[in-house]
């Protein structure tokens, strides 16, 4: 039997990298799939080579468009069961060249988007009454500060901040809430990237990283998948860095 048999997951970002990752091996795990996205040529590719997975629209930044989406699964499959807030976008640019209009478009899909899903799947899984597991990716930018990233380092704490919030409120009705911190992930997010574009500057990377590489996608999704499952029950509220060993 798989480690999510009977569990109905939506995954936030889906249509690849990360996302798409998570969505196969949770599917190889008995899981019913959905994967969301704003990428919708890209997701229903990705759905359609994922036994049984289902690909749905959704914005992050819309209430409406997280409401839509929670609403059609629970009317499809009665429950939502895990939640991975996977969805985000980067931004590296220095604090003081860091426009306003730049600042509000990462806060609205990294901070407001986890808070809009997480805030939207919680109250599905407590009319639900079974519990539930939700997932928020952050990244080691929300452990410590980082150059460049002004933007996307604040929303990457305040995702930190509000999983702590949730695992507090919701731990007495069986909602787990938990952070996953990556590292340098190879995806397409991250393949503009010197590290992933020039072989030098990837190799004086490698060399910084205990475990001698960057990281894949599959390493975060493995990370996901246990803190989906009942393997990872009494953990909550907590920060899982999955970096090679950078932070130690």
């Amino acid at each position: 039997m798989g480690r999510l048999d009977h569990k109905v997951a939506i995954i936030t970002g889906g249509a690849r990298g990360q996302g798409a990752e998570e969505g196969r091996l949770f599917a190889a795990e008995g899981a019913t799939v959905v994967l969301a996205d704003v990428l919708d040529d890209i997701g229903r590719r990705t759905a359609d080579e994922i036994q049984g997975a289902r690909y749905l629209h959704l914005d992050v930044r819309s209430e409406a468009d997280w409401q839509a989406t929670v609403d059609s699964i629970v009317e499809h499959y009665g429950r939502v069961d895990v939640l991975v807030n996977n969805a985000g976008i980067d931004l590296a640019k220095r604090f003081e060249q860091t426009t306003l209009e730049e600042w509000e478009r990462v806060v609205a899909i990294n901070q407001t988007g986890v808070f809009l899903g997480m805030r939207t799947v919680a109250r599905a899984m407590l009319a639900a009454n079974r519990g539930g597991s939700i997932i928020n990716i952050s990244s080691v930018a929300g452990m410590e500060g980082v150059k460049g990233r002004a933007a996307y380092g604040s929303t990457k704490w305040a995702v930190r901040g509000m999983t702590k919030t949730g695992a507090i409120e919701w731990g007495d009705r069986g909602i787990r809430v938990n952070s996953i911190h990556p590292g340098i992930i190879e995806t397409p997010m991250t393949a503009g990237l010197r590290a992933f574009t020039d072989a030098d500057v990837r190799a004086r990377t490698e060399r910084t990283i205990p475990l001698g590489r960057v990281g894949q996608p599959i390493d975060i999704a493995n990370m996901a998948l246990f803190l989906a499952s009942d393997e990872s029950s009494y953990c909550t509220g907590q920060e899982f860095v999955v970096d090679g060993g950078i932070h130690h």
